[in-house]
């Protein structure tokens, strides 16, 4: 009988971070300050973030960062995921093509984002923070600060775009358990949320407003900073110990991926999934295809402009250089809620622009079909997130059938969905449809921002 998991012991968790900027060619353009348009200086950062995050924010030079015992202790609670051959789904698939897939979604809340908030949270408290504020999309962010904020004994306000805070209400009773303060943004605790509401009355929000009255609050509250769940450089960095689990796990397997495949939103589980073995390519010129898959109602990677633009809807963060839709892009309410972000990470849009990697876009409808074949054949019901990599797995191991030819697929599952089955209520009963923006409406919101480059 053939290996169905392959596991590590917590000896094999990373004891370092990868850092990819450090082996770079083309390093990422520096974040401009959004007064000056000066490169930032990490003196700019230090009322936002904690200072060893900023450090790590920077750092362009050093391949490999730390990781504090008091994490790796924290991460033994889940860590090593295990890694998965699917081979019901190949089945289903009548493929050649040998599926593996890395089950970030055995966290104690259900995804991979943990990784990151155990992290933040711990390098916020050694500071002597009391405070930390956040926003949350889907709500899987929000929830695994909540645990980590309570795990380092900090206070929590969570930011919740406000059509998750309603379409996944048990998300946000989950923060609510681990002693967080949740609120649905756009809201009147700040000037972001009540201008936004001034304007637009019924706007259900959206990522970038949800940072915007995060960074507001955090910046008024004393002893207080502000964390998040994707897109910059710290977060990307402290989700690659995925990567390099799987690094071991696929030897163990006798096997090294032709593809790596990561939903993706801002970029943290494609990040964490891709950069340990995007490695290879950058530094022995390894053969390896990299896939971001995202939403086709949020296409920035597939149909953005590379350009400076606002991580947030107000202005308050720095000027990153970034594929993006316009800070101002309002996404359609799908139920993938942490994909609904206008912008790319500054890494990620890098290795794009260098053609290091590949994006595709898929719809709301593929999605929830390749999630309930997935569930079908390896009974673990995925986020709807984690479908768009799925759908994309899928889409490979049938060019693979059509080709004849027997490649390996590696597919982060970043998170599970038996929180959203709200979303697959909808889907079975029929009621769902696919969002897709239109070439006018890209070049109509691209027209609003400024253009630097």
């Amino acid at each position: 009988m053939s290996t169905k998991k392959f596991l590590l012991n917590e000896n094999d968790i990373p004891r370092a971070w990868y850092n990819v900027v450090a082996d770079m060619k083309n390093k990422p353009l520096a974040p401009l300050h959004p007064e000056t348009k000066k490169p930032l200086t990490p003196e700019d950062l230090y009322p936002i973030f904690a200072k060893e995050l900023v450090h790590q924010e920077l750092n362009t030079t050093d391949a490999w960062i730390e990781i504090p015992d008091e994490i790796r202790e924290q991460y033994k609670v889940w860590r090593p995921t295990p890694l998965v051959r699917a081979s019901g789904l190949e089945k289903a698939l009548d493929t050649p093509a040998h599926i593996y897939f890395k089950n970030e979604s055995v966290s104690p809340i259900g995804s991979h984002k943990l990784n990151s908030a155990l992290a933040q949270a711990y390098f916020c408290k050694k500071e002597g923070v009391t405070n930390i504020t956040t926003e949350t999309g889907a709500g899987q962010w929000g929830a695994a600060l909540s645990y980590a904020a309570k795990i380092f004994g900090l206070d929590l306000a969570v930011y919740m775009v406000k059509v998750s805070y309603h379409q996944k209400p048990y998300r946000r009773s989950i923060m609510q358990t681990f002693g967080a303060q949740v609120i649905a943004s756009p809201s009147m605790s700040t000037k972001a949320g009540r201008k936004i509401l001034t304007d637009h009355p019924n706007y259900q929000g959206s990522l970038g407003t949800a940072i915007s009255e995060a960074i507001e609050l955090a910046l008024q509250t004393p002893n207080c900073k502000y964390t998040l769940g994707s897109v910059l450089n710290h977060v990307m960095l402290h989700q690659t110990v995925i990567g390099l689990e799987a690094e071991k796990q696929m030897e163990m397997a006798g096997e090294y991926p032709d593809i790596v495949i990561g939903c993706f939103g801002g970029g943290s589980n494609f990040s964490g999934i891709s950069f340990p073995f995007l490695r290879h390519k950058l530094t022995e010129g390894k053969e390896i295809r990299i896939i971001a898959a995202e939403p086709a109602s949020c296409p920035k990677l597939t149909r953005g402009q590379f350009q400076y633009d606002f991580g947030d809807e107000a202005g308050y963060t720095p000027l990153l250089p970034m594929y993006t839709l316009g800070h101002n892009f309002a996404p359609a309410n799908i139920h993938a809620g942490g994909l609904r972000y206008h912008g790319a990470g500054s890494i990620v849009s890098q290795l794009k622009k260098d053609e290091l990697m590949e994006a595709v876009d898929i719809k709301q409808l593929d999605t929830f079909k390749a999630a309930t074949l997935f569930a079908q054949c390896e009974g673990i019901i995925p986020a709807p997130e984690s479908a768009h990599a799925i759908a994309a797995t899928i889409q490979e191991a049938l060019k693979a059938k059509e080709a004849g030819e027997r490649k390996t697929i590696l597919f982060n599952l970043s998170g599970h969905g038996l929180i959203d089955m709200a979303a697959y209520d909808q889907y079975l009963a029929g009621d769902l449809t696919n969002h897709e923006v239109t070439d006018e409406e890209v070049a109509q919101n691209l027209k609003e921002i400024e253009h630097i480059l």
